[in-house]
């Protein structure tokens, strides 16, 4: 996206902002009903189903990237086998999460810095030589993939996982 389209956008996006009137109150939390749990209920049907006594998570999401691209996606695990599995094969993975440049990074090239150039502009990014580093890591563990001429992308199979993981990462 080139950078007046994207101020552009960013204007409108102040402009809805500066419409709001600070002076309605926030809508107060109300309880939780059972239809807020359409996906929970939906997993426990399946899981009764699947006679799986211990449970199971699911993940899922659907998004629009700053960039227009959408993701659907869904995954889920039965609880016995994440226990019985080797959570060390993973470590990898969270290793190459777990440093606040490769976030950032991820962050930028999914809202549509796709190039090595294009990232080395951003401040507080590092050299050249240290971004590509960090492009490596994040390729070696599959958060990231080349599209050519120098291109990164997250893969479409990693684009609602990478934003469950940071949701999960929250406080």
């Amino acid at each position: 996206m080139e950078l007046e389209e994207r101020l552009t956008a960013l204007e409108r996006r102040l402009a809805a902002l500066e419409q709001i009137d600070p002076h309605i109150d926030p809508p107060s939390p109300r309880p939780p009903h059972e239809s807020d749990f359409w996906a929970l209920e939906g997993l426990k049907a399946q899981l009764a189903e699947a006679d799986a006594p211990d449970g199971g998570v699911l993940f899922t999401g659907a998004i629009r990237l700053p960039t227009g691209e959408q993701y659907e996606w869904q995954d889920g695990a039965l609880t016995e086998r994440q226990m019985e599995e080797d959570w060390t094969e993973v470590a990898e993975s969270f290793a190459a999460l777990g440093h606040p440049i490769r976030l950032r990074l991820l962050r930028e090239i999914v809202g549509g810095r796709r190039t090595a150039a294009e990232l080395a502009l951003l401040e507080e990014i590092g050299t050249t030589g240290q971004i590509y580093h960090h492009l490596r890591q994040l390729t070696g563990a599959g958060w990231l993939h080349t599209a050519g001429r120098g291109r990164y992308e997250v893969p479409a199979g990693r684009v609602v996982p990478l934003l469950v993981a940071l949701a999960a990462a929250r406080p």
